[in-house]
């Protein structure tokens, strides 16, 4: 009888969680966790500010982000601390005219390899958001993946020059 009881249990278990029972209420307080996190390892640096510009990928140069004098670009410590202390994924991204630009990111692209240099949506709810200077948390698609997001701009006084990323992603129901 007891085989038949753990069987039973781990099913349970299963289905809530193929369900996304358990993650769903938990998915907000983990996403402003990892943003408090994100925040806290980029103010440690110091202020930010963008200056001169960098290669983030073959392809694209993108302005230089620092904070204080830790240029972000390429530089991944941060976004894999904050993946490795709360999980999830994280991104810095830096304007550029009217796009934000991966800078250093934990985002993966199809092939396993790291989204900078990427841009996000021009359409997406997260940057209409930002271009009023706000936050934005909630789902959104990133390179084709559903995940629970939290953005946030990074200020140099009132001027937006880039953008806080924390996410997670979603478990679709099948």
């Amino acid at each position: 009888m007891k085989p038949i009881s753990n069987l039973l249990l781990a099913l349970s278990i299963f289905s809530l969680v193929a369900t996304n029972a358990f993650a769903a209420p938990d998915f907000a307080a983990k996403v402003q966790e990892a943003m408090k996190e994100l925040r806290s390892q980029c103010d440690a640096l110091g202020a930010p500010k963008v200056e001169g510009t960098d290669a983030v990928s073959d392809k694209k140069d993108a302005p230089a982000l620092y904070f204080g004098s830790t240029k972000m670009n390429n530089n991944f410590d941060v976004v894999d601390k904050v993946k490795n202390k709360v999980g999830g994924t994280a991104t810095l991204f830096v304007k550029k005219g009217d796009e934000y630009i991966r800078v250093c990111t934990n985002v993966q692209k199809n092939d396993g390899t790291r989204a900078i240099g990427t841009v996000l949506d021009p359409n997406g709810a997260a940057i209409k958001k930002i271009k009023q200077g706000k936050a934005f948390y909630g789902e959104v698609d990133i390179l084709g993946k559903p995940y629970t997001t939290g953005y946030e701009p990074i200020k140099k006084g009132d001027e937006v020059v880039g953008i806080y990323y924390v996410g997670y992603l979603k478990i679709v129901k099948k």
